[in-house]
């Protein structure tokens, strides 16, 4: 999702700088199934151009009629459709859940704020969006970043900073969501709705190991939105222009390189080595990381020669059966470094979400897991 809304920020500052009013539609809230996260962004301009979506096309329609409305001089608004309500059937919302959308124009006082998030999410660096949803000061729009703000919410400074508090411990928790304050900026408040959009740093995605398999995981892994390392004790391997497609390349040992880092659960660590000597230091190593995700590739001799190994090397039983994905991948039959890819990517989104990454068919209840975000209240 971030790429996508990436590029709505972006094109947003473009629109503007070259002078077009443009009306942003962003999904604020959602309840129960939708196609799309909270902070999915619709652009659309005076002149009729569209970027970006929703909801994936259900109520897009809809949504294109209500930004010209709002360009036309009506006031901004959110808007709701829900699979219950007969306009949702009329905008073609069957996704099964309830979606509510802010639609508001951005002016010039908000191109500090676009300026801010379109020159640090492509660099992976966090920064959280807030628009006030209601009140005078609907529409009101502002980036906040670790150590500053950019552009204003209008109200006093009070306000401005109340969110800044906020938003910057949605940037950690990676959360997005709705929060109250009062018409003074009190963070105990009830009278302005405020929404904040979170963009983290990404995660990242090591793998150890120079193989073909290797390049395909990372590119995958990257349109992902993972930040990718391929790391391999051996210079040469590292020099074929494949692997030119992971941000970064390491020469090291796998167990040198990560004692130099700092892991979180959001992130995945692959061992593609196919050695023991390297092998072995590698997840050893990658079990002392917080890393959420440990995978190693290879066939189920190889995996059965690795864990007598590792065991051998002091690791126990237990910790290797809690936290190691050997042989990693889901059982869709993949062969080529593609499919490979595929499979291996599969499970992790699956491990993420704790799903089972059965066929849909085979499973009931919700398809999407919910998102990480409080429900609009407006």
């Amino acid at each position: 999702m971030s790429a996508m809304l990436e590029s709505a920020y972006v094109v947003a500052d473009s629109w503007l700088a070259d002078g077009a009013r443009v009306a942003a539609a962003t999904l604020v809230g959602v309840e129960g199934s939708a196609p799309l996260d909270p902070g999915a962004t619709m652009l659309v301009s005076a002149d009729g151009r569209i970027e970006g979506s929703v909801t994936g096309g259900c109520v897009e329609g809809a949504l294109y009629e209500e930004a010209q409305a709002v360009l036309g001089g009506e006031d901004p608004r959110v808007v709701t459709y829900g699979v219950s309500d007969e306009a949702a059937a009329d905008v073609g919302l069957m996704c099964g859940g309830t979606v509510h959308v802010f639609v508001h124009e951005l002016d010039e006082a908000a191109r500090p704020a676009l300026s801010a998030v379109a020159e640090r999410v492509p660099n992976g660096e966090p920064v959280a969006v807030a628009r006030v949803l209601d009140g005078p000061l609907r529409g009101a729009f502002m980036a906040v970043t670790p150590d500053g703000i950019d552009g204003t919410l209008g109200g006093t400074s009070l306000l401005d900073d109340a969110v800044a508090r906020d938003a910057r411990g949605f940037i950690e928790q990676g959360l997005s969501g709705t929060r109250r304050y009062g018409a003074g900026g009190e963070a105990l408040g009830d009278e302005v709705a405020v929404h904040i959009h979170a963009f983290t740093s990404a995660p990242r995605l090591i793998v150890f190991g120079a193989i073909d398999f290797s390049a395909a995981v990372a590119a995958l892994g990257k349109q992902l939105g993972y930040r990718t390392t391929v790391c391999d004790a051996r210079a040469p391997f590292l020099r074929s222009g494949r692997f030119a497609v992971a941000d970064e390349l390491v020469v090291d040992w796998p167990d040198r390189y990560l004692a130099t880092q700092t892991l979180t659960p959001r992130d995945v660590i692959l061992v593609f080595t196919h050695d023991s000597k390297f092998d072995v230091p590698a997840v050893t190593a990658a079990l002392e990381t917080a890393a959420g995700y440990i995978g190693a590739l290879g066939s189920r001799r190889t995996h059965e020669d690795r864990l007598r190994r590792l065991v051998e090397a002091g690791v126990s039983e237990e910790q290797l059966r809690a936290r190691l994905m050997s042989p990693c991948g889901l059982d869709i039959g993949g062969r080529t470094p593609a499919e490979t890819a595929v499979s291996v990517m599969g499970e992790i989104i699956a491990h993420r979400h704790a799903r089972p990454g059965r066929p849909l068919a085979e499973t009931s209840g919700a398809i999407h897991t919910e998102p990480r975000q409080d429900p609009v209240t407006v």
